[in-house]
């Protein structure tokens, strides 16, 4: 067995599933399920038409890079929501079967474990747990940097030694960010940028939730776009981006990655061993979704309204406040974010996930801790009415 496998700690909802054990909800009112990240809006009947029309493709086998429609449609988006120029769809768009499973391969990809001290792979805290297990499983160690809300979430550098930056070769980034909703600035960007031109590390931006905003006019920056913006090219620069929240089709898992072309070569050479292509349906069904906004457009008028309704009752008892992006509230809770979630499931049958089991402890302290995340997912109504019993169950303690 790879030794590296008794590195991987018990996924999030794992954890959740054992906190849970013996617990028997209260039998006056119907589960509320907000503590995984699963849209729950309906998937455009457009795309699913697309998906139906695409089963032809059925009799083919896939290519890795995908076909060059879909590679193209990419591309196009890119250059619409970014306002990017001359993205090339033959050497700096790979289409993936969603972020999670490119998030994982890309760090196999990068990772030399061959080089003498053992190679970092730096991560925010909070993160999403498939940074951590691929650092493991490609024979790197994670170093996590906490983000707290006393500087605004932002990432404090100066956590790492010389000697550690030294050792880096991958640096994720989620903006926005999981679970805070924090989107990195342009001078973010810039300080970031700088450490990898010094240190020669490959950035890998998860940015899965770019598409769920509150102000049509300020979509969230996106790092080829910082790239752009500060006169430079992608050099080991590449984002990752999804289908499954911007147009509710998480059973797709399609998404692709996008950057710096070299870096890209030998991811593909990778994936061309790992047999990931995408399902020519799936492909088809992807086509349509990249090229239409209509939809999305709606979708986050649905989250917008969602976050207004809910979030003014929450802040009244807890401490949290609307994010930059994103579907979360991240609540600071006032007892043990275990104890609470636990509870809370036992009075009023409404699920959420402790913030502690998103994060490690780094410099002294578990950045999740006394935190949940409630994810904004249901419908209006059910949100409304978990934050209602939020509210009930916080007057009791």
């Amino acid at each position: 067995m790879n030794p590296h496998l008794s590195k991987l700690q018990p996924y999030p909802f794992e954890k959740l599933r054992q906190l849970f054990a013996g617990i028997t909800p209260n039998p006056q009112y119907r589960e509320i399920r907000l503590s995984i990240g699963e849209p729950q809006h309906a998937t455009p009947a457009f795309i699913r038409n697309a998906l139906s029309a695409g089963l032809g493709g059925l009799a083919s086998y896939p290519s890795t890079l995908g076909s060059s429609e879909l590679r193209n449609s990419i591309a196009a988006w890119l250059q619409r929501r970014y306002g990017l120029q001359g993205i090339d769809p033959e050497t700096q768009v790979i289409p993936v079967n969603g972020s999670r499973e490119a998030l994982f391969a890309f760090t196999q990809t990068i990772v030399d474990a061959s080089r003498g001290n053992t190679p970092l792979v730096v991560s925010p805290n909070p993160f999403y747990q498939i940074y951590e297990g691929a650092a493991y499983l490609a024979g790197a160690e994670p170093r996590f940097l906490n983000t707290l809300p006393g500087n605004d979430y932002a990432f404090d550098f100066a956590a790492l030694s010389e000697a550690e930056w030294q050792r880096v070769q991958l640096f994720f980034v989620c903006s926005p960010g999981n679970p805070t909703g924090k989107v990195l600035s342009l001078d973010d960007w810039k300080q970031l940028f700088a450490l990898a031109d010094r240190y020669g590390f490959v950035i890998a931006s998860d940015e899965c939730y770019s598409e769920i905003y509150f102000d049509e006019a300020r979509p969230p920056l996106g790092c080829l776009q910082a790239a752009s913006l500060l006169g430079r090219g992608f050099e080991r620069l590449v984002m990752f981006s999804s289908l499954s929240k911007r147009s509710n089709v998480p059973g797709m898992r399609s998404g692709f990655v996008a950057g710096d072309a070299t870096t890209l070569e030998s991811f593909l050479l990778y994936r061309t061993y790992h047999g990931s292509a995408m399902s020519p349906a799936i492909q088809a069904a992807s086509v349509a979704a990249w090229n239409d906004e209509a939809h999305v457009v709606e979708n986050r008028r649905q989250y917008t309204e969602k976050f207004a309704a809910v979030t003014p009752l929450l802040t009244e008892v807890l401490t949290t406040a609307m994010p930059d992006a994103g579907f979360y509230l991240w609540a600071r809770v006032p007892c043990s974010d275990s104890d609470f979630a636990r509870a809370l499931l036992a009075d009023y049958n409404v699920v959420l996930l402790p913030g502690s089991y998103l994060a490690r402890t780094a410099q002294g302290v578990n950045p999740g801790a006394g935190y949940l995340r409630i994810a904004l997912v249901a419908p209006l109504a059910d949100c409304v009415e978990a934050a209602e019993r939020i509210r009930s169950f916080i007057a009791t303690l």
